[in-house]
């Protein structure tokens, strides 16, 4: 069996655009708010059914937010269930912007939470 070795190559800080997807940034974004979607499931041990309920959606639809199947999940609509959750979502409009929409791996940086 030959084996060929792949060069590794260092992230820019958005795997779906290194990826070559279309949509990165919102696919981004998406994902980090998943995570932490599914960071609070864990932490307040919930199950899937619970958290189902909370958010008014059915089961499957919450395994498929945690197994970051997210194609039927807005932006907006995942900021609805942070807000379920108790969590003020907040989002920073930078003024010197430059033209490049550049997101940084932790939605914290993105989205502040207040306690």
């Amino acid at each position: 069996m030959t084996q060929e070795i792949m060069g590794v190559q260092a992230s820019k800080g958005n795997v779906f655009a290194d990826l070559g997807l279309d949509n990165s940034d919102e696919l981004l974004v998406k994902a980090e708010l998943a995570r932490k979607i599914s960071n609070i499931i864990t932490q307040q041990q919930m199950t899937q059914a619970e958290a189902a309920k909370l958010l008014e959606i059915d089961q499957p639809k919450i395994s498929a937010l945690i197994n970051g199947q997210l194609a039927g999940f807005s932006i907006m609509r995942l900021f609805r269930f942070l807000n379920a959750f108790d969590q003020d979502v907040e989002m920073v409009i930078d003024t010197g912007f430059t033209g490049e929409l550049c997101l940084p791996l932790e939605a914290d940086r993105l989205l502040h939470q207040r306690s």
